[in-house]
């Protein structure tokens, strides 16, 4: 499923699970989505503006250029996916879960190198 607009349908009885899928290009924007979970699924250029994403968890996703912007994650859970970049003076991150490997998604803007040590 590609491009679909999930920002169009009512809030009332609003709930999505999402399980080894390709939701591409589509928009979740202002939706309230705590508590998601999303499973070895593709992400990629899909609009989380302004979303509730508290306590949700991201397992093994591809985030590639996915907009995170005045987003709610709080408590998300981003250990096992990859490709984000997530800003974190325009999002809410506190208790977000990331492993040293992922965590360089919180850096981009700042256009640094970080290099292993030998």
């Amino acid at each position: 499923m590609l491009g679909l607009q999930f920002d169009k349908y009512s809030d009332f009885g609003f709930l999505i699970k999402v399980d080894k899928c390709q939701l591409n290009h589509s928009s979740f924007y202002k939706r309230k989505l705590s508590k998601t979970s999303f499973k070895k699924t593709k992400l990629q250029e899909v609009d989380f503006t302004e979303c509730d994403l508290s306590s949700s968890a991201f397992d093994d996703c591809d985030l590639q250029n996915v907009i995170f912007k005045n987003t709610n994650l709080q408590n998300a859970d981003f250990r096992s996916s990859s490709n984000f970049t997530i800003d974190p003076e325009n999002n809410q991150i506190k208790g977000a879960k990331f492993t040293l490997e992922t965590v360089l998604g919180l850096l981009t803007k700042y256009n640094i190198k970080i290099e292993p040590n030998f």
